[in-house]
């Protein structure tokens, strides 16, 4: 269970810990200014006096609970990167970990600017956590533009590391600083921080002169110094991140020795120099046993479709284009060929999905994967699928919209456009994947689903999800369902729309078999033969019947399941990416004694058939969403339950306290009050004069 608590201040204790040894000298030092007060750390002692000039005094770490960590700087600094690093070092560590990458969409956006500023979090912690944190503990800031991005979710107290190298005037006139906001700390914006600034261009150089890099290259090599910093306060050991350089570099050795110098002089630089006079650890999260790996979203999704393509015993064939934020799925399986994989990078989203069609229709598991925009140009293919009823599985990886939108910001906007974003009545499974993790068992659930009732099925994930990552078990390959299909290939009897009893299916008949040979295409089917019709009756039997056969997935499926009382005043259920933030509120509710359980559903078309009763049994139902309300329109029209819908549509997921705040206010609000008029509503319409938000969900 989540433990963090309100505040998301962090407990501390001291076990007795030694330090990794460390050689080399690590050059200028850096300073430190703070208000006296003590950290979220639980720091003490003035970090603001001169480190010793002479004496090395080993420091023992403090142990934490978690702590949230973010990377900022410019595009060009490489924070994914070292975000990337530190994350794969402390799941090696062993502890449980979430993160959220940020970076903006331009390829190259102006240095030095708001613009082109990207960052990522990651948290860490030694017990089972649900979402990458609400504000970061500690903030990297490489360059003004992006303290001043960052600053204003730096928590109270919190540490912030500059590279004070960058603050010049050049960049303050960039990022929109008139001053130095560096000058006066204990007067000015940064008096609420703790504030360490170290020359980390110049260090870097200093560290790597003989290199034969010139001053460019070394520059390019800062990001791995401010890492070694970052290693040295949490006590993260450098191999597996030496091992990575020696890796990647392996046919530039020189770039791979440059880089390791600059992580080590970075931990060395703290080690040497005492610029913190605290250190601290967090111990590995309890796991049940097994082989771990850290895991991204788009990458589980491309692991599971692999799997399903195994265990099915159907050869994998992906038509994609390239569009943000899908497009590692293609890169991923690209990378699989000897399991059987085929990758088609089409001319654009129209030939993708062809192209997948007609891989199902000759006996391949048939993928197309896009996002939001993509799937738009899809919709008149995604009907011929309907249509035909082939076996497709069609991956939304959806984002800020509508149009090019916010190509590398998240959102859940899609859900009615893959519902009833195509022409006339054409019904279609959808899924969604809750989790970096649960891409996996999506991935081989859609593909279930598609090959056992020959439809095409949608798998929607988010941006969120497939760029952000966490601890993942490797399963036992035995464990997997069987997927295993068998095409028709006795002609006695056979026609191409016969039906399956049970879930209404017609035959998978794979060209070239002797006896099957059918037309298929566009236009409207009679029932049984598959012939071209016409009829007016004919159309509307086809019409139910292929709703009805969607329909009846409800019975292949599990039901709903509530996670606490399984009747009560509050039900808190969600879909897709909110499920950390909602396990983390709905948990710390619970820990300050309130009623409230939750549920989340991962099959929105069809729904979990004891939806319904689910409902009926709550007296408030509160459905958050990265949209306006989509899934609450849709429990609001079937159920005819008056769900109440808390939106947010900010490129950005929600927070564990956004939602908890939401529970608190509908928790302590009498049923017999307008929801507007509780304190702290959210409720009233926004109109063309409203300024614009200042970062809170909006409820309706």
């Amino acid at each position: 269970m989540e433990r963090d608590s309100s505040s998301g201040d962090m407990a501390t204790h001291s076990p007795p810990a030694g330090d990794p040894g460390h050689a080399g000298d690590p050059g200028p030092s850096g300073s430190s200014t703070t208000p006296g007060a003590s950290g979220p750390f639980g720091l003490s002692g003035d970090p603001g006096d001169p480190p010793p000039a002479m004496a090395h005094h080993p420091i023992a770490p403090e142990r934490l609970d978690d702590v949230v960590i973010r990377f900022a700087g410019d595009s060009g600094d490489g924070m994914q990167l070292t975000g990337s690093q530190f994350t794969t070092t402390s799941a090696l560590v062993g502890n449980d970990l979430s993160t959220l990458p940020d970076f903006p969409a331009e390829i190259r956006a102006p240095a030095g600017t708001m613009a082109g500023v990207s960052a990522f979090q990651v948290r860490i912690a030694d017990y089972d956590i649900h979402t990458p944190g609400d504000a970061p503990d500690v903030l990297v800031a490489m360059n003004p533009a992006a303290l001043k991005k960052n600053l204003p979710d730096l928590k109270p107290n919190g540490v912030l590391i500059v590279n004070s190298d960058e603050f010049n005037e050049r960049n303050f006139a960039r990022a929109g600083y008139a001053s130095n906001p560096l000058d006066g700390l204990n007067g000015g914006a940064l008096e609420r921080y703790r504030v360490f600034k170290a020359d980390l261009g110049t260090m870097t150089r200093r560290a790597l002169e003989g290199t034969g890099l010139d001053a460019k290259g070394m520059d390019r090599c800062k990001n791995f110094f401010a890492l070694g910093m970052v290693y040295w306060l949490f006590s993260r050991p450098l191999d597996s991140t030496i091992a990575w350089l020696e890796r990647s570099f392996a046919k530039k050795p020189g770039l791979a020795d440059a880089n390791i110098k600059a992580l080590r002089a970075g931990w060395n630089f703290c080690d040497i120099t005492e610029l913190f006079h605290h250190r601290y650890e967090v111990q590995p999260a309890p796991m049940p046993p097994g082989l771990y790996r850290n895991i991204q979203g788009n990458t589980a999704l491309a692991l599971g479709l692999i799997a399903a393509s195994r265990k099915s015993g159907l050869p994998l064939f992906l038509g994609a284009y390239p569009i943000t934020p899908a497009s590692d799925v293609l890169h991923e399986l690209a990378r699989h060929k000897a399991f059987g994989v085929t990758t088609f990078q089409a001319e654009d989203e129209i030939a993708a999905v062809c192209a997948a069609i007609g891989a199902a229709f000759g006996g391949a598991l048939g993928v197309t994967a896009s996002s939001g925009p993509g799937i738009a140009l899809k919709a008149e293919a995604m009907n011929l699928a309907v249509m035909v009823e082939l076996p497709l599985i069609v991956c939304d990886i959806q984002r800020g919209g509508p149009s090019t939108g916010l190509p590398t910001k998240t959102e859940q906007a899609d859900l009615l456009q893959v519902m009833f974003g195509r022409n006339s009545e054409s019904s279609l499974p959808v899924l969604a994947a809750a989790s970096p993790k649960d891409c996996f068992e999506v991935a081989l659930e859609a593909a279930r689903l598609a090959v056992r009732h020959m439809v095409p099925v949608v798998l929607l994930s988010d941006g969120y999800i497939a760029t952000g990552s966490e601890p993942w078990k490797l399963p036992d390959v035995a464990s997997l369902p069987d997927l295993r299909v068998e095409f028709r290939t006795d002609p006695a009897g056979f026609t191409p729309y016969l039906r399956d009893p049970e879930t209404l299916a017609r035959p998978w008949a794979v060209p070239g078999t002797p006896g099957l040979e059918h037309r298929i295409g566009g236009l409207e089917k009679e029932d049984v033969t598959g012939n071209v019709s016409y009829d007016p009756a004919n159309h509307e039997h086809m019409v139910r019947l292929r709703a009805e056969k969607v329909a009846r997935i409800a019975r292949d499926i599990p039901e709903l399941e509530v996670d606490g009382e399984p009747s009560g005043r509050l039900l808190v259920l969600g879909w897709g990416s909110t499920a950390g933030a909602i396990t983390g509120a709905v948990n710390a509710a619970r820990r300050q004694g309130r009623e409230v359980s939750r549920a989340h559903l991962r099959y929105l078309n069809p729904m979990p058939a004891n939806l319904g009763e689910v409902l009926a049994r709550f007296e408030r139902v509160l459905v958050p969403e990265m949209n306006l309300g989509q899934l609450a329109l849709l429990l609001r029209a079937r159920f005819l339950k008056d769900v109440i819908s808390l939106s947010k549509v900010q490129g950005r997921p929600f927070t564990r306290n956004e939602i908890l705040d939401e529970i608190v206010l509908l928790l302590e609000h009498p049923l017999d009050r307008p929801l507007d008029q509780r304190p702290g509503s959210m409720n009233a319409p926004a109109t063309a004069h409203d300024a614009p938000s200042s970062g809170n969900a909006h409820v309706s």
